[in-house]
């Protein structure tokens, strides 16, 4: 079987693994307070423009978003995100078990917009009974979104003027962000994460490492007594330099953008591909997840080869599937898939 159904099925980039056993038996102080957290962050923040950015590595991407709105929010204060966000649809309630309500707004392709935070804040501060209920404070996005889309650098302006004038917070989850930064529609970099986000993640687990997200906070307001939280949830690892390591190795000679950038040109094959066949797409997209819509008769025969993400129902026959390349897709199986593609609808038809 070949899997497409997810970005972090593979282990991790060889280069990683190898200094992983190259500084094996090292001795280094714990919790984050080695060399090699201080390399990795002194890099990530080069690489924003930020020098007085505060830069923290989690173990995984739920862990970091729980903490990251754990420690922006006061008790009666929620996170507006899109209903179909990552924080409200795949984390099992993992932020409102931290006490805080995700308020969710509509959205067609993944992305809510400036006016609709707008909205919604105006809404809740015009309601004469405003203290029964939760108090927006923060936004939640993620980049590329749920479905692949990306902001675009005047979107997060817009969204970053929007909250700095309401008194909001923006929270940017970039568990797959390399996957956007090679993208060939984007037009936004780190250093403008830094400059319009209060706070940002750079992915790991799904680009190259065995494990691991960055946090990086522009807003010192949010980065004061953050390490006491992120020992309360579970995130402070004794062995630190684990995630260190990891990211220090990312952040080396461009290595995280080459092998996101690998993955977006092995989904850009099989885009196009499908539009060749004239295979709907559920969403344009242009990053490493394909949303194809296809008959269920042809998703039965691929299933016997290839393992994917079932998404939605589109009709009575005919379901929308994801197809995941990650930084270690072998083009081989992507022409693989082409070709099973190709043989499938000849059979149907």
């Amino acid at each position: 079987m070949v899997y497409f159904n997810n970005d972090y099925a593979e282990g991790c980039h060889p280069k990683i693994l190898e200094a992983l056993a190259r500084t094996n038996l090292e001795q280094t102080p714990g919790y984050g307070e080695d060399p090699y957290c201080r390399q990795a962050a002194d890099k990530i923040r080069r690489a924003c423009q930020r020098e007085d950015a505060a830069v923290h590595f989690l173990v995984g991407g739920t862990q970091t978003n729980l903490t990251v709105i754990a420690a922006a929010l006061r008790p009666h204060q929620g996170v507006l995100c899109a209903v179909s966000g990552h924080i409200n649809g795949h984390e099992t309630g993992a932020v409102e078990a931290a006490g805080h309500k995700i308020l969710t707004l509509p959205s067609s392709n993944g992305k809510i917009t400036a006016a609709q935070v707008e909205e919604a804040v105006n809404a809740h501060r015009a309601d004469p009974s405003f203290e029964h209920a939760v108090q927006p404070k923060m936004v939640y996005i993620s980049n590329p979104t749920e479905l692949g889309t990306l902001y675009s650098r005047d979107e997060l302006e817009a969204l970053s003027q929007t909250c700095r004038g309401m008194g909001l917070y923006l929270f940017l989850d970039g568990a797959r962000l390399g996957y956007g930064l090679t993208a060939p529609d984007n037009d936004v970099s780190m250093a403008d994460l830094a400059r319009l986000c209060d706070v940002f993640s750079i992915g790991g687990t799904k680009v190259g490492a065995l494990f691991g997200e960055a946090v990086v906070m522009g807003n010192p307001a949010l980065a004061e007594d953050f390490r006491y939280l992120i020992k309360q949830r579970g995130g402070m690892l004794a062995k630190g330099r684990l995630l260190g390591i990891q990211f220090d190795t990312l952040m080396t000679d461009g290595l995280y953008l080459a092998i996101a950038g690998h993955a977006v040109a092995m989904a850009r094959q099989l885009r196009q591909t499908l539009m060749e066949l004239g295979i709907p797409l559920l969403v344009p997209g242009c990053t490493n997840q394909v949303f194809a819509i296809l008959p269920d008769r042809i998703l039965e025969r691929l299933a016997r080869q290839f393992v994917f993400c079932e998404w939605k129902r589109v009709d009575d026959g005919h379901r929308a599937v994801r197809f995941c390349t990650s930084w270690a897709t072998r083009e081989a199986d992507v022409l693989a898939l082409c070709q099973a593609l190709r043989e499938c609808l000849q059979c149907v038809h």
